[in-house]
């Protein structure tokens, strides 16, 4: 029997290096597409050796074909810290609007399975807590966030008007705050940022008072809940929550990563961004019920494993 064939955009990024991992290990043939405008070919050059692996440093804003089949397509490319989408918004609309429209075509053409990922900043500053799929959001339209929600939101319709017309098999994942090895020291994420400043005993910046609450996946769990979405049978046209619904105040999380680190890193505080919603939390009953998924890191263990990952990069 034929291997399995996967297309990855955004393969290069933190998620996308990390479903490379996974679905070689489970005997796919992966195909990477990465411009790397954002994301590093240092995580994924490891893989280059792989019998299995393929690399192609592409911009998928511009049409998209590959030869043979192509069983599955995750769509993970874009831009997706605050401060790498603030820094390339036309580029971060473009893929979440072309790049999805020329992925769906492909997957059109090669009757594949296909995977968007979606993100939980569709829901905006949510007025119900916490988050279910069935919920459609409050977004600001026209702030500076919006580069980023609205066009993961144009990509769910995108995916939704795909599957409709052309029946293809479109599944979504929302993923919720997720952190691990392969991010970035400078992304801008909360954790890494954290944990970089904490490893230099350099101040950590809180924004407002800290008392806004987020969920914090590690990143191998979420990968399981992904890979899970992605091999399901009959899921067509479904949406589904990723995250871990434990929930803590940034202000906790600086205080836990400056006990894990032993930093001597003192807690500063600045003006909340713009639309920085106050809570986050997934609903993930759903992805309980049907893909017989949920976390199993704790926010502690997976600091530490974070923590050791980016010691190996930051000099104290």
């Amino acid at each position: 029997m034929a291997k399995q064939r996967v297309l990855i955009t955004g393969g290069a990024g933190f998620l996308g290096s990390h479903l490379c991992e996974k679905f070689l290990d489970k005997g796919y043939e992966v195909i990477v597409m990465d411009n790397l405008l954002t994301s590093t070919i240092d995580n994924v050059s490891h893989l280059f050796g792989h019998d299995n692996f393929t690399f192609i440093k592409y911009n998928v804003v511009n049409y998209i074909y590959v030869e043979g089949k192509i069983d599955l397509i995750l769509h993970f490319a874009c831009p997706a810290s605050p401060i790498d989408y603030i820094k390339h918004p036309i580029h971060t609309m473009k893929v979440d609007s072309l790049g999805t429209l020329n992925s769906l075509g492909l997957a059109k053409i090669k009757k594949s399975r296909y995977v968007f990922a979606s993100t939980s900043e569709i829901y905006g500053s949510a007025r119900i807590h916490p988050q279910k799929e069935s919920y459609w959001g409050n977004v600001n339209p026209v702030g500076p966030r919006s580069v980023y929600d609205e066009a993961k939101r144009f990509s769910e319709a995108m995916s939704m008007a795909y599957h409709r017309k052309y029946n293809i098999d479109v599944r979504i994942a929302r993923i919720f705050n997720t952190y691990g090895p392969n991010m970035r020291p400078d992304d801008g994420r909360v954790v890494s940022s954290f944990i970089v400043n904490a490893l230099q005993n350099k101040p950590i910046e809180v924004f407002g008072d800290g008392s806004q609450s987020r969920s914090f996946c590690f990143v191998d769990d979420l990968i399981e809940g992904i890979f899970r979405l992605s091999v399901h049978d009959n899921l067509n046209g479904e949406i589904f929550n990723l995250g871990n619904p434990e929930e803590i105040k940034i202000i906790d999380l600086a205080k836990l990563i400056i006990e894990i680190t032993g930093s001597k890193s003192e807690i500063i505080y600045k003006e909340l961004p713009e639309d920085d919603p106050p809570a986050r939390k997934p609903d993930i009953d759903k992805a309980k019920k049907i893909i017989d998924w949920q976390p199993k890191i704790g926010l502690k263990e997976g600091l530490k494993k974070t923590i050791d990952y980016f010691k190996k990069m930051i000099e104290p």
